[in-house]
């Protein structure tokens, strides 16, 4: 059987990227096309990892993130050794593709899915006959999975016709097609994959802003007072991070024909994509409470200091005012 390992990792061009391609291989070709992600392929190679030769094409989302599919066999995929011979291979992939500090850092996705042609007597008896296999595979472990845990990793299945179907959990994928028509429902888990890492992507910069805000206005005591730079350097993230957030949410809409529609909804729930939306709209709202209460402070700050600038500028006045009805006096003499 066929392995395909996707990797995904933040990557920003460098401003001169080619002209972007469309997606291709959709099945019925729906009635919106992903248009809304700008795709460039980066390269196609054939590369050796573990003895065994894996086909890579990496392509860049939207001149922010790069992701990688790779191609292998493996025979007898779910046999215990060959489980850990495609944890090396994959580990090795993810060390010759993936820069260090997202490595370190977590920030990236990981995804295998599984690619079958001969699926007998029928997609789901196979499933069934198999579901023990299966559910280690996808879920990369050797341990004893109880029926409803069973259950709840092989449900979420997408039927295109009698022998054509996908299975997708959080963390990999099956796809049974005898024609070998994988393509169309690699490129929707590549786009599922994509959003997911946008959407962390974007978590990790607002709580960078609310860090850096914290730090800067909260707990050092003896911190600064703040300026208009701060605060508009504050603000002008904020644009950023929300005009990026329409951005990723626009790619949702993208969906139009009934099989890809109903195969995205499939990904979007199993990636918990709403949940994450959902959770991006509630941490904007309060960063722009947060901001709108520094801007606020900040503009009584000023009106203070105005006040006392003027105090200051009245009490000098008067100062002089009295200085000059001595000398008038001749009480001082110039």
């Amino acid at each position: 059987m066929e392995i395909c390992y996707l990797i995904a990792f933040p990557d920003a061009d460098d401003g001169k990227a080619p002209v972007p391609e469309p997606f291709k291989g959709l099945k019925d070709a729906p009635y919106f096309q992903p248009i809304d992600i700008d795709l460039v392929t980066l390269g196609e190679e054939t590369v050796l990892i573990e003895g065994h030769a894996v086909l890579v094409i990496r392509q860049r989302y939207d001149g922010r993130v790069q992701m990688v599919e790779c191609r292998f066999e493996l025979k007898e995929p779910f046999a215990a050794s060959v489980l850990q011979e495609r944890a090396k291979i994959q580990n090795a992939l993810e060390s010759k593709f993936i820069p260090a500090e997202y490595r370190q850092n977590g920030l990236f996705e990981e995804y295998t899915i599984l690619l079958v042609q001969q699926a007998k007597p029928s997609p789901d008896k196979w499933i069934e006959k198999n579901s023990t296999d299966l559910a280690n595979f996808i879920r990369s472990q050797r341990e004893v999975f109880d029926k409803e845990e069973l259950n709840e990793i092989l449900a979420s299945r997408t039927r295109y016709s009698a022998a054509e179907l996908t299975l997708v959990d959080w963390e990999g994928a099956v796809i049974i097609a005898p024609n070998e028509d994988y393509q169309s429902d690699i490129a929707l888990l590549k786009i599922g994959n994509y959003q997911l890492l946008r959407y962390r992507m974007l978590d990790q910069s607002i709580d960078a802003m609310l860090d850096k805000i914290s730090a800067t206005f909260f707990e050092n005591k003896r911190r600064p007072r703040p300026t208009r730079g701060v605060i508009r350097q504050i603000a002008e993230h904020k644009l950023e991070v929300m005009l990026d957030f329409e951005r990723a949410e626009q790619n949702l809409l993208l969906i139009g024909d009934w099989y890809t529609a109903k195969l995205y909804e499939a990904i979007q729930s199993e990636f918990y994509l709403k949940d994450w939306k959902e959770n991006l709209k509630n941490k904007l709202n309060n960063l722009e409470g947060i901001v709108q209460t520094i801007k606020d402070n900040f503009s009584l700050s000023l009106e203070t200091v105005w006040a006392r600038i003027e105090m200051l500028a009245w009490a000098l006045m008067l100062i002089g005012y009295i200085y000059l009805t001595f000398v008038d006096l001749g009480l001082i003499k110039k």
